[in-house]
């Protein structure tokens, strides 16, 4: 129980880190389109999913590999954390910028420590429970289906208020 923890817990540490470095990777690299696939390429909050997407998918995989065989619940509950913690992002950044009337840059960096906190909590939560295993395929689905919408929707958005930059911010 405490190798999974410390698991999760630098998984954490590790979406927070590669996620907030992923912010700027576009920009770096010039404008990179297969770097810009995996990262933010404007301001759009469905580009601000991906600083949690990709890290913590790229994490799950590391330790699914590490430790499926001790935990058998281990990818139905970091599916369920990746969606969570992905899905929180626009919630909270809506939530909070409806009632505030505008976006404010440390609720940003809070509702990104927060959905990362989240998907990981969970995620320990449902590996220890294995509630979810069940239903492990179901929750692997949209993961794949959300993988290929951001792929698909980097440089083709459709014309939804998920896609556009929130007033009054540049582009990267």
């Amino acid at each position: 129980m405490k190798k999974i923890k410390y698991a999760m817990i630098i998984g954490a540490l590790f979406v927070l880190v590669t996620g907030s470095l992923s912010h700027f990777l576009y920009g770096w690299t010039g404008h990179n389109t297969v770097i810009g696939l995996f990262t933010p390429v404007n301001e759009s909050i469905w580009e601000h999913m991906k600083l949690l997407f990709f890290p913590m998918l790229l994490y799950s995989l590391i330790i699914i590999f590490k430790f499926n065989g001790e935990y058998p619940c281990l990818i139905s509950s970091l599916c369920f954390g990746i969606l969570t913690g992905t899905l929180l992002i626009p919630a909270l950044f809506y939530a909070y910028t409806t009632v505030w009337g505008k976006n404010v840059f440390l609720l940003d960096i809070g509702t990104f420590i927060l959905s990362i906190l989240a998907a990981f909590l969970l995620s320990y939560r449902f590996t220890l429970l294995c509630r979810l295993k069940p239903y492990t395929f179901l929750l692997c689905i949209p993961v794949g289906i959300l993988f290929v919408c951001f792929l698909c929707f980097t440089y083709h958005p459709p014309a939804v208020k998920i896609f556009e930059i929130p007033c009054c911010l540049p582009p990267l």
